[in-house]
């Protein structure tokens, strides 16, 4: 961009390698941008393992903290003892860089990424490092889950100047706060093929007090720059692109990068991306009839089943891990993410939808098993994360993976028990052994393995169906899958007897707002009245804890407090654009789940906040931040990526059909197409960069259907209309229940409900599209051919 680069890497520094360093991202296309800045472990680090941690001289902590000592955030805390002067991203920060003219080092990471804790055990708690931050900069450490604006201005800069990008993320930055460097994890001394931090912190240093004012001029072009290219607004079009096209060009572009043998869109690692299969099945109901829609479905299917066999799944706990290192799903990135959860959960409901094979639902249903029993607060609320690193026993350093993993003499010391009528001599071990792929030495590669801390040891991944290792020792299946039942549960409590993964307790409105559509999505699915309470539960949360009621905003963060309490910062950190969009589909889905209208409501109030805060009324769409929120940052952005979470635009614009559907108020489809066409330059040039948001465009050209329910409530034909319609997947609908109460809510937002009657005092069903409606329906059966047709 702009030779911006070159500039960086020959005029300032001078370094042999990219003083960036950023993750390597393999392709480097456009569509890979997400992917590859969540991967900081994809970094070869012949640098910057275990052999270098000697070639700095450690400290012990220091007994008196920094100033992260008073900050809520367990990532922030984690470096509350460093000999670093951290300073929490604010003001204060700012005008010290400024006063003393000095630049300042902006560190982000958050509390369960394995390289963070590397650089902060390598060079954080270093005393020399430490000296020569606290001499020559202003150092500031920021969690990018509490500030993701500025994660994103500075990861923008980060990409766009160097080969990649990753957390942790290490950027300098003008008193101004404009970048002129930026890199991702640096080992703490030079090695092979890396440029040690304490290098590049002694060469910012002399370039700061020599070419000062290059640096400057060089740092004001790249951030005018960046400006222009990040832009995204209507311009002079008026009208959003044609989906159909959209469509097609986005499922080709998948169909080329499609895994036939494990499944997934890229070689390693590899991501659950649930924005990807959504969109598949999206595209395979539309084009039902078609190949390309046979192998939308199937590729959607397979990618699912090879996730949920593979060790990205924990077989054990289950929840899914945040990522593969290899080709076939084997060996996971070991840290568990809420956002993960609660999109994956969704997607294998939809999976039972289409599908009917009860091997989808039954994985759904251990994610949120998971979720209740390891990321929820006693008050509903839920927590961010599991760390991948723990200790192997109590009281060692912690290791990659050490909580999950197994040795084959653990697993035979746990299961020694004969298996009566096998054809040979058999333990329950060596069957659980079989079945999931344990060997003597470890069914984990080197490769997969850079700091050699998982020798001898096996993650647990499905290599057969039941029915093959039944054959394979003579038994009956459902023998087999008790057997293998008993063999996990056994292994689970003897597993809860480890350390356990670092909890990051702290609550996020957003990905609160993902869990409560896992949740409602899957109960409703399942026809499971509990998991529906939890996704109610959730929502109780947040209303209760993360929202003020006299501004109608949302708050982005809370905390666990001591004996079940919950905390917040102080000032409160206030919600993103992307709280708002996926708390509103978490109410909106809470809703269809629960009919219970009280939640509709307040979805349509947050989406008037969002609105009032976020709306790009010049150039259309939703900015990510509030302009007084990040006040100083260079770049107000608009998120242009759906990746490992969708973007808020992308949700936004699914929200608004919604509200439409469920209000009639054409401000809302005004303002969804209106955002639609501000896209439209992104969708036409990368349509897979965006396939949530080519989704929505479908949806809009195609037109909701509002399928409405008269009916009590709590009536069991009233119920069997609605299980109905929730067994079938119809991603563009809304689903209404009218219980002939003029002065409801929603009679209220739609007059024409009015005039919809029950037939014979029965519980009646009508589909209704374009302002115009079927005929009455009251079986179940009819509808079912209804809505298929």
């Amino acid at each position: 961009m702009l030779g911006t680069r070159t500039w960086l890497c020959r005029g300032l520094l001078q370094l042999r390698a990219s003083p960036c360093l950023a993750s390597s991202r393999r392709g480097g296309s456009s569509r890979d941008k997400d992917r590859s800045v969540s991967v900081s472990s994809s970094v070869s680090m012949p640098a910057g393992g275990k052999g270098s941690r000697t070639n700095c001289v450690q400290s012990t902590p220091q007994k008196v903290p920094n100033r992260l000592i008073s900050e809520k955030s367990p990532y922030l805390l984690q470096h509350a003892y460093n000999p670093v002067d951290w300073y929490p991203w604010g003001q204060e920060a700012f005008d010290k860089a400024r006063k003393e003219n000095k630049p300042i080092f902006l560190s982000v990471g958050y509390s369960t990424c394995h390289w963070c804790h590397m650089m902060e055990e390598e060079s954080f708690r270093n005393e020399e490092i430490g000296r020569l931050l606290n001499e020559d900069f202003v150092s500031v450490k920021v969690d990018r889950e509490e500030r993701p604006d500025v994660d994103k201005v500075y990861m923008t800069f980060v990409q766009a100047t160097s080969s990649g990008g990753g957390w942790p993320m290490s950027v300098w930055l003008t008193p101004n706060l404009q970048p002129f460097v930026g890199g991702t994890y640096f080992p703490p001394e030079d090695g092979l093929t890396r440029v040690g931090f304490r290098t590049v912190l002694l060469r910012i240093r002399d370039q700061w007090k020599q070419n000062k004012n290059a640096l400057l001029e060089n740092s004001q072009r790249v951030t005018t720059a960046l400006l222009a290219r990040s832009e995204i607004s209507t311009g002079d079009r008026q009208l959003p692109p044609s989906a159909a096209t959209m469509n097609s060009r986005c499922f080709q572009q998948l169909d080329e990068g499609y895994d036939e043998e494990y499944g997934g869109f890229a070689e390693a690692p590899k991501f659950p991306t649930p924005v990807i299969l959504s969109f598949l099945f999206s595209y395979w109901l539309s084009h039902r009839l078609t190949q390309d829609g046979s192998r939308a479905q199937q590729m959607a299917l397979h990618t699912l089943k090879m996730m949920a066999n593979g060790g990205i799944r924990d077989h054990i706990g289950q929840g899914f891990h945040r990522y593969s290192t290899d080709r076939q799903w084997h060996v996971p990135h070991f840290e568990k993410m809420l956002y993960d959860q609660g999109q994956l959960a969704v997607a294998y409901s939809q999976a039972f939808q289409i599908s009917g094979d009860e091997f989808y639902s039954d994985v759904a249903k251990g994610i949120l098993l998971y979720v209740a029993r390891n990321l929820s607060h006693r008050s509903g609320g839920f927590y961010s994360a599991e760390d991948a690193d723990s200790p192997p026993e109590r009281g060692m350093p912690p290791k990659e993976g050490a909580f999950y993993v197994w040795t084959i003499k653990e697993v035979q010391q746990l299961l020694p028990e004969p298996v009566l009528g096998a054809t040979e001599p058999l333990t329950s071990g060596q069957l659980l052994m079989k079945h999931y792929g344990l060997t003597e030495a470890g069914n984990i590669s080197p490769s997969q393995d850079p700091k050699g801390e998982l020798q001898g040891q096996n993650v647990l991944t499905i290599r057969y169906s039941l029915e093959l290792t039944a054959a394979r020792f003579g038994l009956e299946v459902e023998v087999v899958r008790t057997l293998l039942n008993t063999g996990l549960e056994k292994l689970f409590q003897a597993r809860k007897r480890r350390p356990k993964p670092h909890l990051d307790s702290k609550m996020l409105a957003a990905w609160n707002g993902l869990m409560v559509s896992g949740y409602a999505v899957t109960g409703a699915v399942l026809g499971m009245e509990r998991l529906v309470s939890y996704a109610t539960n959730g929502a109780k949360f947040l209303k209760r804890h993360m929202f003020d009621v006299a501004s109608s905003r949302l708050m982005r963060t809370c905390y666990a407090g001591s004996g079940g309490t919950v905390e917040h910062s102080n000032p409160p950190c206030w919600g993103f654009l992307e709280d708002y969009a996926f708390v509103v589909r978490g109410l909106l889905d809470l809703y269809e789940a629960s009919l219970e209208s009280a939640w509709l409501e307040w979805a349509l109030r947050l989406q008037d906040t969002q609105d009032r805060l976020f709306w790009d009324s010049r150039g259309g769409g939703y900015f990510c931040s509030e302009a007084e929120l990040g006040p100083g940052l260079p770049l107000r952005l608009k998120d242009d990526q759906d990746g490992a979470e969708p973007s808020a635009n992308s949700v936004s614009a699914h929200n608004l059909l919604r509200l439409h559907g469920f209000t009639g108020h054409k401000d809302w489809i005004d303002k969804c197409v209106c955002l639609l066409t501000a896209f439209s330059e992104r969708m036409r040039r990368v349509p897979v960069a965006l396939p949530e948001m080519v989704r929505a465009l479908s949806a809009h050209q195609q037109t909701l259907k509002q399928i409405v329910i008269c009916g009590d409530p709590q009536a069991k034909d009233t119920k069997a209309l609605v299980q109905c319609v929730h067994s079938i997947y119809i991603p563009n609908k809304v689903l209404i229940l009218a219980d002939g109460d003029p002065s409801s809510f929603l009679s209220r937002q739609l007059p024409f409900l009015s005039t919809l009657r029950r037939l014979e005092d029965r519980a009646t069903a009508y589909v209704c599209e374009n302002q115009a409606c079927s005929m009455p329906i009251t079986e179940p059966s009819e509808l079912r051919k209804l809505l298929h047709h």
